[in-house]
């Protein structure tokens, strides 16, 4: 399968697998978000395009163009072709650089690198049909209150995954009883023992289990109390492929 990036600059952003790693996450004692196995994987589940050069914006509230100001930390010959106040409203736009082709049935989800939080402005999220357009999406970020927000050089911007999207169309979400399958029922209540006698230990500051400090079944993909095989599609790290250029 191949997702097909057609440059539409002469310099287009650099397109790279997205990164595990958060500033936030980074800053918190022994960096304990990462154990957060549904995180770590969502940072890593797309790529990223990264912002080719530093610069800022500024929304004085107002709902018209000329209302965001973007100032480039240094001069680019590409500034005005990438960044623009295009739609009004306090909305920033981002021109991808690229226009993406997928195979039939496929579709782009743009949106912005997940878990990459930025104080005063939010990034929009859009499910673009790549396996027919003929021509570029834009990506969208909507400032949240009036202000300045700042983008550095090598900072994610936008962040793509592929969908399988129609088939979703064919999912029925259905509501019945835990106890309606005694398996699965019994596996989530030999977790939720393990869960309520662990947190017990952690607050009784048993030194056993404040060294081992967190349980791993999830991230280890097994099931608690030999319930059940350990799935064997559970991953717990993934590395996309990087862009290859060809002729």
């Amino acid at each position: 399968m191949i997702l097909e990036c057609y440059p539409m600059l002469p310099r287009p952003p650099e397109l790279v697998p997205g990164s595990p790693d958060r500033v936030w996450m980074d800053a918190f004692h022994n960096r304990h978000p990462y154990r957060c196995l549904p995180l770590s994987m969502a940072n890593t589940t797309g790529w990223e395009l990264l912002c080719p050069f530093s610069f800022t914006a500024e929304w004085n509230g107002g709902p018209q163009k000329e209302d965001i100001t973007i100032t480039p930390e240094r001069p680019h010959p590409d500034i005005a072709k990438m960044i623009e106040s295009h739609f009004t409203q306090g909305v920033l736009t981002f021109h991808a650089g690229y226009l993406f082709r997928t195979p039939p049935g496929w579709a782009v989800w743009a949106t912005g690198a997940p878990n990459h939080v930025k104080d005063g402005i939010q990034a929009l999220t859009g499910l673009v049909e790549t396996d027919w357009l003929p021509f570029p999406f834009t990506m969208n970020w909507i400032f949240t209150r009036p202000g300045r927000v700042s983008f550095k050089k090598g900072e994610p911007f936008c962040f793509i995954t592929l969908i399988e999207h129609r088939k979703l169309e064919a999912v029925q979400p259905v509501i019945r009883s835990i106890d309606s399958d005694p398996v699965f029922k019994g596996q989530f209540d030999a977790w939720n023992k393990q869960r309520g006698e662990f947190n017990r230990r952690l607050a009784r500051r048993d030194p056993e289990t404040v060294k081992e400090a967190w349980q791993r079944y999830y991230f280890k993909g097994e099931l608690p109390d030999d319930t059940g095989p350990a799935p064997e599609g559970h991953v717990n790290k993934r590395r996309l492929n990087p862009v290859k250029f060809v002729p």
